[in-house]
């Protein structure tokens, strides 16, 4: 038998509550993204020619777009919930996807080195389903996002130690071909 108990609720109630307070709040104000110090761009096929009504991204975007060129989510330890500083990038991407649906995108969810593996796995995979839930919240499509966990595989920082293991804990965003 399979039950959720009332932390797994109340974390999943208040997740959705932040994002829709999150959207109502919205600015539109363009504010400068965090620095992503990973090197992690991800791409995006040149063939995809996309909208070219004002106000809709069209085929550069993904690289010239301040909020689009962020693709990396940081999350606190041990948490999959999205960090309030990530609402507007997550809303940015799911903006590109809304205009574009013959766009794809697959999260890459991560963990530090700390805990078991299989732990790590499943936190890398909760931590993409939050970002994916976030982008739905918004208005991307279900269809158009892959979640897959690599845990505590793939490091960007190998050192022990708070700033490294806070480059790890991660969901990468990665636009991929039709």
């Amino acid at each position: 038998m399979n039950t959720t108990s009332p932390a797994s609720v109340s974390k999943i109630l208040i997740t959705a509550a932040l994002c829709t307070l999150a959207i109502a709040c919205s600015k539109k104000v363009k504010e400068a993204p965090p620095t992503d110090t990973t090197g992690s761009t991800g791409t995006m096929p040149a063939t995809d020619t996309g909208p070219t009504t004002p106000g809709m991204y069209g085929p550069g975007d993904l690289d010239t777009d301040a909020c689009l060129r962020q693709r990396v989510v940081y999350f606190d330890l041990d948490q999959d919930a999205l960090r309030p500083e990530f609402q507007s990038i997550v809303a940015c991407h799911a903006k590109y996807l809304r205009d574009r649906p013959s766009s794809r995108m697959s999260l890459e969810g991560n963990a530090d080195e700390r805990g078991a593996r299989e732990y790590n796995l499943g936190l890398g995979e909760r931590r993409g389903n939050s970002v994916s839930s976030a982008i739905q919240a918004n208005g991307g499509s279900g269809s158009q996002v892959t979640v897959v966990s690599y845990g505590e595989e793939r490091p960007v920082c190998t050192e022990s130690g708070e700033d490294c293991w806070a480059k790890n804990r991660r969901v990468e965003i990665i636009y991929t071909a039709k």
